[in-house]
């Protein structure tokens, strides 16, 4: 059995999650389509407000290890959509239906961090073409749904590899 992690005390004060707030300012101002300082006032309001009313759901943070492998992780990421959003987009338009080889893949998990366990399940449901369907109670496989597989061992092969791996070096 797993120990649970150690559980850090909430963040307390006025500002608990300064970048959240910055980041819900910023998409508030996306939202709005234009610049204005009474926009950015309500922002950093809505911000502070969010921030502080989610601290009680923010009971530790997550420990990223390696913020340089991260970003190289979420541009491989990137990549791969594109990549597959190409492939799923040929299927549909040149491949009939009953042609596809859909599957059900069980991806035993090595990954012991709840936030890498998340990350990984979250990037395989953005990946066209896959998603992520279920965790196991006891957090050690992810049940994952491919819409085209001919190697289904060869795919949770690359899948471990190509993410996992990558994952448990950056949060563990």
């Amino acid at each position: 059995m797993r120990p649970e992690p150690t559980a850090r005390r909430p963040r307390t004060g006025w500002l608990p999650y300064p970048r959240l707030t910055l980041t819900l300012a910023a998409l508030w101002l996306l939202l709005q389509n234009r610049f204005t300082v009474g926009g950015l006032l309500f922002g950093l309001v809505l911000g502070i407000v969010v921030a502080r009313a989610t601290t009680r759901f923010w009971p530790r943070r997550p420990r990223v290890r390696a913020c340089g492998k991260a970003f190289a992780y979420v541009l491989r990421v990137l990549g791969d959509i594109l990549v597959a959003n190409v492939h799923v987009a040929r299927l549909i338009l040149f491949r009939p239906a009953a042609r596809l080889h859909y599957c059900w893949l069980v991806v035993p998990l090595e990954l012991e961090s709840p936030e890498a366990i998340a990350v990984l399940a979250g990037t395989i449901t953005m990946t066209p073409g896959s998603v992520s369907c279920d965790l196991s109670a006891d957090r050690r496989s992810l049940l994952v749904h491919c819409l085209d597989n001919d190697d289904p061992e060869g795919t949770v092969r690359v899948l471990k590899q190509r993410y996992e791996a990558r994952l448990k070096e950056i949060f563990e």
